[in-house]
C-alpha cells in the first residue's frame, strides 16, 4: 500500500522513494491574484476603448433649455412696433387698468393702495442706466429724496441700476403725502428699457396684515419683480 503525505518522501516501490513538493499558499494566491487583475485591466481597456468622452458643457453660457419645454405665458406680451423690445405686463382681467403706446405699458393699479407701474423703453444715446434713472426721476418727481440704491439691479436679467426714492407731493387737502419711488433701468443695444414703480408709502410692520410685507414699503412692489425681469431686447434667447 502507498500512502502520499506532502513534503515526505514516501515508499513508491520497494528500495524507491520519491519527494513530493508542495506551492506555498501565499505563492497561489498571488498567481491568482496577478491572473484576475490581467483580467480586470482588459475588461477596463475594453470597456474604455468602446465608451465614447462624455460631453462638456460651461454654463454659463450653454446653460440650454429647460428639460420640461417652453414656460406656459400667463399675462400678455407688449412687443415694441420696431421689434426692439418686448415685457411681460398685467392682464385684463387683473386689478390694473392698461394703456399701451409705441414705448411701452402703463398700469394702474386700482386695488390696495394704488399706484401706477410703467414698462416703457428710452433710447439710451449713448447715457449710462445711472445716468438715465436719475435724469427721470429729476424730471417726474423734482423734490424726491432718494432712500437707497438697489443693489444687484437687474432688467431683465441685465445688470442696471435701480433706487427707491421718496416724494411729497401735495394733495387736494392741502396735505402732503409722502409717496415711494422705485426706478430700475438696464442699458443694451443702445436702448434702455426702464421699470418705474410709484404709489403711496407705507411701512409694513406685523400688523399689515397676513399677505408678505414688501421689503421697498410700496405695495405695487410685490407685483412689479414678475414684469421686470420678463423684458427681452431684440436678439436676446427664449427664456
Amino acid at each position: 500500500m502507498t500512502t502520499f503525505f506532502p513534503g515526505y518522501a514516501v515508499p513508491i516501490s520497494t528500495g524507491e522513494t520519491r519527494t513530493i513538493r508542495r506551492v506555498p499558499a501565499v505563492k497561489l494566491v498571488a498567481i491568482l491574484g496577478t491572473g484576475v487583475a490581467l483580467v480586470a485591466g482588459v475588461l477596463v481597456w475594453i470597456s474604455g476603448s468602446m465608451s465614447k468622452a462624455p460631453a462638456r458643457y460651461m454654463c454659463p453660457p450653454d446653460c440650454g433649455l429647460p428639460p420640461t419645454g417652453q414656460a406656459v405665458t400667463i399675462n400678455p406680451v407688449f412687443t415694441a412696433p420696431d421689434g426692439s423690445f418686448s415685457v411681460s405686463y398685467p392682464a385684463a382681467a387683473s386689478a390694473y387698468k392698461v394703456t399701451t403706446d409705441p414705448t411701452g405699458v402703463t398700469a394702474e393699479f386700482q386695488a390696495g393702495d394704488g399706484g401706477m407701474l410703467q414698462l416703457f423703453s428710452r433710447p439710451a444715446a449713448g447715457r449710462s442706466a445711472e445716468d438715465i434713472a436719475n435724469t427721470l426721476v429729476a424730471t417726474t418727481f423734482p423734490d424726491t429724496k432718494t432712500d437707497y440704491l438697489i443693489p444687484n439691479a437687474m432688467v431683465g436679467y441685465q445688470p442696471g441700476y435701480g433706487l427707491v426714492a421718496d416724494a411729497w407731493p401735495q394733495g387736494s387737502t392741502s396735505n402732503y403725502m409722502r409717496m415711494r419711488v422705485i426706478v430700475m433701468v438696464a442699458v443694451k443695444n443702445d436702448l434702455a428699457l426702464i421699470a418705474s414703480a410709484v404709489g403711496p408709502y407705507r411701512e409694513f410692520g406685523p400688523d399689515s396684515g397676513a399677505s408678505k410685507p414688501s421689503g421697498a414699503n410700496l405695495q405695487l412692489a410685490l407685483d412689479m419683480g414678475k414684469y421686470v425681469n420678463s423684458f427681452h431686447w431684440r436678439g436676446d434667447p427664449t427664456r
